[in-house]
């Protein structure tokens, strides 16, 4: 497991960031696209990440693992919107989304799985086996 460096000096501006993406949920998607939410927990052997794609074809979205990173990328279909409508709130975020995780264990990308249920993206991958330290033993020769 990485280790995650504590920075207090920072640790206000999460917060402060957190609350403008909830005053401002627009903002967020201001390039037509959107950053989905991840959950991400481990078990004895493997890493489980879920993400929600409600609405989302899981056809269109692809899944990459390199150098222990995992990528998740793909597009929501974007319907067509009518100009007379007269919003209140626009919240639904459309268009293609990438989601970039750096993982917190090493592991073996060639053998995850991802399952789609009920909306919600499912992407388990085992953990790579550590490898002991090897111990050397020393020989002398004696004249």
């Amino acid at each position: 497991m990485s280790l995650v460096k504590w920075t207090p000096l920072f640790e206000g501006f999460e917060d402060m960031d957190k609350m403008f993406n909830n005053m401002l949920p627009v903002s967020r998607g201001l390039t037509g696209g959107f950053m989905p939410a991840i959950d991400m927990y481990e078990d004895k052997s493997n890493i489980i990440v879920e993400t929600q794609l409600a609405g989302i074809d899981p056809e269109k979205v692809s899944i990459s693992i390199e150098n222990d990173v995992l990528s998740i990328k793909g597009e929501s279909e974007k319907k067509s919107e009518i100009d007379e409508k007269n919003y209140y709130r626009k919240e639904i975020h459309r268009g293609s989304f990438y989601r970039s995780i750096p993982l917190p264990a090493r592991v073996v990308g060639d053998k995850a799985e991802a399952l789609a249920q009920d909306g919600v993206l499912k992407i388990t991958i085992p953990k790579a086996e550590e490898s002991a330290p090897k111990t050397i033993k020393i020989q002398t020769k004696k004249k």
